[in-house]
């Protein structure tokens, strides 16, 4: 599904089957990603969102073995462009997150990656790519949506994944 405003993409829905499936859609988003972005990722425990961020990462020309920092708070990664990703799901408080530096990371030239977005939405950037990810059936549903501005271009060439057979791409009827 996509949805659009005055030939704006704002949201892209998938219909993902497989952790390689998700892989690849995580590479795909990693492809196009510039210095500076932002990626917020909402999700139960098992969706899928560390698995999305290790294909990020291949996307990002990372290396490294992508693993979830949910004891760490924030992993870096060096690649084409850096890497920060971050888990908060231990935070007692949102406002945690900005002892470790992360008005810093958002302000940085790399790309930042939360998981767990929803537990510090306030402290976020209105412009950022959100994620959604949802279980449908036996298989992850996972939204992309362009919040604020400046990834609605992103979006337009996530439209071509759709056509590599990795994942569905589905337009609300």
């Amino acid at each position: 599904m996509y949805l659009w405003t005055r030939g704006v993409i704002f949201l892209l829905q998938f219909y993902v089957q497989t952790a390689e499936d998700m892989v690849e859609l995580g590479r795909v988003i990693g492809k196009l990603l510039r210095s500076g972005d932002i990626i917020a990722l909402v999700g139960d425990l098992g969706m899928g969102k560390t698995t999305l961020v290790r294909g990020i990462g291949k996307g990002l020309d990372i290396d490294s073995h992508i693993t979830s920092p949910t004891f760490t708070l924030i992993k870096e990664y060096s690649g084409r462009l850096p890497l920060y990703h971050i888990d908060v799901y231990r935070l007692d408080e949102p406002e945690e997150i900005l002892l470790l530096g992360f008005d810093e990371l958002l302000s940085g030239d790399g790309v930042v990656v939360v998981e767990w977005a929803d537990r510090i939405h306030s402290l976020l950037p209105k412009d950022r790519l959100e994620v959604r990810l949802n279980r449908h059936r036996d298989i992850r549903k996972v939204e992309i949506e362009s919040k604020g501005t400046g990834y609605e271009g992103l979006l337009e060439e996530l439209i071509f994944f759709a056509g590599t057979g990795i994942g569905q791409c589905y337009q609300r009827g």
